[in-house]
């Protein structure tokens, strides 16, 4: 070893002194602050309502309390933890709080719509009996015939609309250039915004000209009509999300597709199609979520009746919404709640459906 390496070894490190900045402790609020503060803060609201000449107001005690929480976390953050740390501590509070604003509706919904449904969708026969003869006090009125509707003219929307959705969006992704191209993207656009009540209207009026020219009839309402209102509203969606879908596949595996001796067309159906078939499927049946709880355009397409039908081209048809605003106008608000009930489950399955299918066929390796 050289004398070099000894005296290297044995020279002493001596630590770099910091600032005294830097060495500086950060406060922080003890964990126990914003809790207590949020509990102070929400007695004093609701002591102001309490003492309120009015009847007390929950959503006001509510927002009261919150307000006073934000001014008391951004005081204490500021001017015990500094600048820097108060911001985020009021940031996350903001955070939080919006959060809880959006979940606490969805919770008063859920909940107020089980307590009222519940027993009477859970009683015999709702699911198969009707509203004929709900005039009768002893006659037993179910949605029986609201729910053949529903998945008949629900399943015709769907295969319209998701072949059509599906190819248009296959064309503006794989193929359209031009000006062809942008107009239909515009007008797809135009289609996700326009409201559901237009869509019932243009089925109104489209569909008794194509019976006058082809059967010579010119019948007003019928299922097929409101599948025709309903493939209006899911088509842009459908494109909307296939398309997004198919933009996130890697052109790398196109090129190596095509690298291959792969046709275009066998490209897209064995590679691009394929990859992404996972979030096609889910937004395919978000998308059947969406639609299916629609009452305007149904309420002018398909009409309402107290039987079953089951012909889509003859004859009115009850679909669930309809069934809801039918029986909420009655008077008979326990059969609304259990209909509303029954259609926040059909949507809730449609849509861990979705998640189910998204895990399934994703890509391997995500």
């Amino acid at each position: 070893m050289s004398v070099a390496d000894q005296n290297l070894q044995e020279t002493p490190v001596v630590a770099e002194a910091k600032p005294a900045s830097i060495r500086r402790i950060q406060k922080v609020l003890p964990r126990w602050f914003s809790p207590v503060v949020l509990i102070i803060s929400l007695g004093i609201g609701a002591g102001l309502q309490i003492f309120a000449k009015d009847e007390p107001n929950y959503i006001a005690a509510g927002f009261i309390g919150a307000m006073l929480y934000l001014i008391a976390v951004a005081i204490a953050g500021f001017a015990y933890e500094g600048r820097r740390y108060g911001t985020d501590r009021l940031a996350t509070s903001v955070i939080i709080g919006a959060f809880v604003m959006a979940v606490v509706p969805l919770l008063s919904l859920l909940f107020t719509v089980i307590v009222h449904g519940w027993s009477r969708m859970v009683q015999g026969g709702y699911f198969t009996a009707t509203t004929f003869g709900s005039s009768n006090p002893d006659a037993i009125v179910g949605a029986g015939h609201a729910i053949v509707g529903t998945l008949m003219i629900t399943g015709v929307t769907a295969l319209i609309a998701i072949p059509l959705g599906v190819m248009t969006a296959v064309y503006l992704v794989e193929y359209g250039k031009g000006k062809f191209a942008r107009t239909i993207t515009f007008l797809v656009d135009v289609m996700t915004g326009i409201p559901s009540i237009v869509a019932g209207l243009f089925a109104a009026a489209a569909i008794p000209l194509i019976n006058l020219s082809l059967f010579g009839h010119t019948e007003f309402k019928n299922g097929f009509m409101g599948s025709i209102a309903l493939v209006v509203l899911m088509t842009p969606i459908v494109v909307r999300n296939t398309e997004e879908m198919l933009r996130l596949v890697p052109n790398d595996l196109r090129e190596a597709s095509y690298a291959l001796g792969v046709t275009k067309a066998g490209t897209i159906i064995k590679v691009v199609l394929r990859t992404s078939a996972s979030g096609i499927i889910s937004g395919i049946v978000i998308a059947v979520a969406r639609v299916i709880g629609e009452s305007a355009p149904l309420l002018i397409t398909a009409g309402t009746t107290d039987m079953y039908n089951t012909n889509l081209f003859a004859g009115q048809m009850l679909t669930l919404p309809v069934y809801v605003y039918n029986e909420y106008t009655k008077g008979n608000q326990a059969t609304a709640w259990a209909g509303a009930l029954l259609l926040i489950l059909i949507v809730l399955l449609l849509n861990l459906f979705a998640r189910w299918v998204a895990k399934r066929f994703a890509p391997k390796g995500e």
